[in-house]
């Protein structure tokens, strides 16, 4: 018989962390369909309306409509093209992009930025099964992409856990670091119109590839960007000790006033270009620190779609 596995705290999260973060029951669901402020969570029954038997309604004819789904009728009678929709024949996909590449192994404050990030992605992939939605993800590690496609099964959701904490070890194998803006594109290909897409990041290399095709997809889905960092990547104390990678060793002490100015500018223009552009495109922006709770995220506040839940912990 194999010897357990150990893990440790704050750095690597176990599958058995994973699974006990399913939130309470009364968490059910993401709101329903359309373009809210917050996607705000609470017992709320996933809506969509497919290809059933029953009728809903008719509305003005959208890009990705099926033909077949016309209302020739309505059509002819208002000179405007109409779509049938009927009562829930599937569900909405939602989909997370996690990423847990080098630069999210590290971590100041109670723990590392990967193991914040693993959890709150195992938070949202239960409240979508939960809900009754198809759930899927990409997880972007040291050593590649990882992709889970859309199922509504607690099997495929302990197989998306168990891959995000075996990600997370320190072990992991490395090899080629998928850009940020690689995954989205992929994520891209497989999103209907309505998904929501959860984005769990520090986005350390943003930059205009990620703009980009976030723009493109704020088209077709409901997008909810979620900014993990730590204090030192919004601020370097000018007295400070060391950092490491395990490979090479940064002495802050040692920059200069212009270096750690820079690296602070960088962080916030950053979270400025971010939220500039969530607001452009109706995206949802949270950002949470390290020595954050993970749990605020399923109570956000009614706000602007730009609205922070950040917890910051400043050195």
């Amino acid at each position: 018989m194999p010897a357990a596995q150990t893990f440790i705290p704050g750095i690597e999260i176990a599958p058995s962390a994973l699974i006990r973060a399913r939130p309470d029951r009364a968490v059910t669901g993401f709101a329903p369909g359309g373009r809210v402020a917050t996607h705000m969570w609470g017992a709320n029954r996933s809506i969509f309306h497919g290809r059933g038997m029953e009728y809903a309604e008719s509305r003005a004819y959208q890009p990705g409509d099926e033909i077949r789904s016309i209302d020739w009728r309505l059509t002819a009678r208002s000179t405007t093209v109409h779509t049938k929709l009927f009562h829930e024949e599937r569900e909405r996909p939602v989909y997370l992009l996690l990423d847990l590449r080098a630069m999210m192994q590290f971590g100041t404050r109670v723990r590392f930025k990967a193991h914040l990030a693993a959890e709150i992605a195992a938070m949202l992939a239960w409240v979508g099964l939960d809900g009754g939605d198809r759930v899927g993800g990409f997880i972007l590690t040291r050593a590649g992409l990882l992709e889970f496609p859309a199922a509504r099964t607690r099997r495929a959701i302990l197989a998306f856990l168990h891959a995000a904490s075996e990600a997370t070890r320190l072990d992991h194998p490395t090899g080629t670091e998928p850009p940020l803006h690689e995954a989205m594109r992929k994520l891209r290909h497989v999103c209907r119109p309505g998904t929501l897409v959860f984005v769990i990041s520090d986005f350390a290399d943003h930059g205009p590839g990620v703009e980009q095709e976030l723009r493109r997809l704020s088209h077709r889905a409901h997008i909810t960007l979620i900014s993990v960092h730590d204090p030192l990547d919004a601020h370097l104390p000018p007295r400070g000790g060391r950092l490491s990678d395990g490979a090479s060793v940064l002495a802050i002490g040692a920059m200069s006033r212009a270096d750690l100015a820079a690296h602070a500018r960088a962080f916030s223009d950053r979270q400025a270009a971010l939220q500039l552009l969530s607001r452009q495109t109706g995206m949802v922006w949270h950002e949470i620190g390290t020595a954050g709770d993970p749990k605020t995220l399923l109570r956000p506040r009614r706000t602007t779609p730009t609205a922070r839940t950040s917890r910051r912990n400043a050195a």
